[in-house]
C-alpha cells in the first residue's frame, strides 16, 4: 500500500494547485468521476497509464477512512 503523501500532491505551478497524482499531472478528482458514472478502476488505469494502481488504491483507502471516520465519529 502506498502512503497517501507518497501518491498524490500539490503545487500552485501545476494545474493552479489542484490536487494531481504524483508525477503526473492527472488531477484526483478524474479518479472519483470515473467511478461516479460506473466506470472501473481498471478503465481509469488504462486511460491514464501515468497513474499507478498503488497510487489510486491509497487515495480510495484515504477518502474510505475519511468517510469511515467520520460516521463513527459524528
Amino acid at each position: 500500500m502506498t502512503e497517501l503523501s507518497s501518491a498524490v500532491h500539490r503545487d500552485s505551478e501545476i494545474l493552479n494547485g489542484t490536487v494531481v497524482f504524483r508525477g503526473t499531472r492527472v488531477p484526483v478528482r478524474i479518479l472519483f468521476e470515473f467511478l461516479a458514472t460506473g466506470d472501473s478502476l481498471d478503465k481509469f488505469l488504462d486511460a491514464y497509464p501515468s497513474v499507478s494502481r498503488e497510487q489510486a488504491a491509497a487515495v480510495l483507502e484515504a477518502a474510505g477512512d475519511l468517510l469511515v471516520g467520520g460516521a463513527r465519529n459524528p
